[in-house]
């Protein structure tokens, strides 16, 4: 293994090239463009394809045909990009095209601005397009994760035949750490894709749509769909604990925020006030059976967001209101600080 000093978003462009990715499609924008840039830089010294799209509508098109020809393809883009996205990843859920798709997720609604923000939640964990599907949402916090998850991104998508967000932000793609990326994977370690349309007389019956005119085949598609993520909601959830055991108080976010937690667990330990934290790294599907058994034994619990309280909603039905829950975040591309946090939980633990 090698270890190098990189950004976030160039750490996903290495690992998906050690990942097998022979395909970029994508188009820039801020705070994304690094991983456009560097595969624009690193695939084709790789022997893979790059090729920038007129758009965002044209480059998730352009996966739907790579991916469905059995190819590991990604593309990467920020919050406004992603929603001219969604028809297309919709379309990919329904035709079960494996894909990675990177939000470095920045402010909004609207344009917004360029800096860091969670907002962009129930797009990715509800769906976000049209028609009854989910998607597997992976919320990196480091660098690392983001080689990590990109390299575990591309296993599930093709494991369960479906799109995967690596939903992340600007804070995370454009910060420096150092990352230790895994030995390249040979065409041997990649998975046989006999269900794949190439330009083979052997795959030329394989047809890959999303259209059924029969509502009965739609419905038993869907209920297919449905069966399938079930699967991925039993098998593979992930989340971090720090400090649960004994935790009168639970925090819960993700991402760059519960890099911010963990200060503030340690932060609050030192005051003798029990907190622990729970992180979230699959988004979809949510731990919701672990956060359900930690509230079971802690006093409180608060969820911090860079949102208006998105993934909020999905504790409380994952505890179903049984203990009290408060909520802290900032808005706008500010990410809180551990001082603020660590204040507001001082008060709500009755002290001064």
């Amino acid at each position: 293994m090698a270890k190098e000093l990189i950004k976030g978003n160039y750490a996903v462009v290495k690992a998906a090239i050690l990942a097998g990715a022979e395909t970029y499609f994508g188009y820039p924008i801020t705070p994304a463009s690094e991983i456009a840039e560097g595969s624009a830089l690193f695939f084709p010294k790789a022997g893979r394809t790059f090729l920038q799209a007129e758009s965002e509508i044209a480059s998730i098109n352009m996966l739907y045909g790579s991916g469905g020809a059995g190819a590991r393809t990604l593309t990467a883009s920020s919050s406004p990009g992603i929603s001219l996205m969604l028809e297309g990843i919709s379309y990919s859920a329904g035709s079960e095209v494996p894909c990675l798709i990177v939000n470095v997720m920045r402010a909004g609604p609207g344009l917004g601005n360029i800096a860091p923000e969670q907002s962009d939640y129930n797009q990715a964990v509800k769906g976000g397009g049209h028609g009854s599907y989910h998607l597997i949402v992976l919320a990196p916090n480091s660098a690392q994760e983001m080689c990590n998850f990109t390299i575990k991104g591309f296993e599930l998508a093709d494991k369960y035949r479906t799109p995967v967000i690596l939903l992340t932000d600007a804070f995370i793609g454009q910060m420096m750490e150092p990352v230790e990326f895994p030995d390249p994977l040979t065409k041997e370690d990649l998975p046989e894709k006999k269900w794949a349309t190439r330009a083979t007389p052997e795959t030329k019956k394989n047809i890959i749509n999303s259209i059924y005119l029969e509502p009965s085949e739609m419905e038993a598609h869907i209920k297919h769909l449905e069966k399938k993520m079930n699967g991925v909601k039993e098998k593979e959830v992930m989340f971090e604990e720090y400090m649960t055991d004994d935790a009168e108080i639970l925090l819960v976010g993700y991402g760059i925020i519960s890099r911010i937690l963990k200060n503030v667990v340690e932060s609050m330990r030192s005051k003798n006030i029990k907190a622990g934290l729970l992180r979230p790294q699959t988004l979809w599907p949510f731990p919701e059976t672990r956060l359900a058994e930690l509230a079971e034994k802690t006093k409180k619990i608060l969820v911090v967001e860079m949102s208006n309280g998105q993934m909020l909603d999905d504790v409380k039905l994952a505890t179903g209101c049984r203990k009290e829950i408060y909520f802290y975040n900032r808005m706008g591309g500010i990410v809180p600080t551990a001082a603020e946090i660590i204040d507001f939980i001082t008060k709500l633990m009755g002290g001064e």
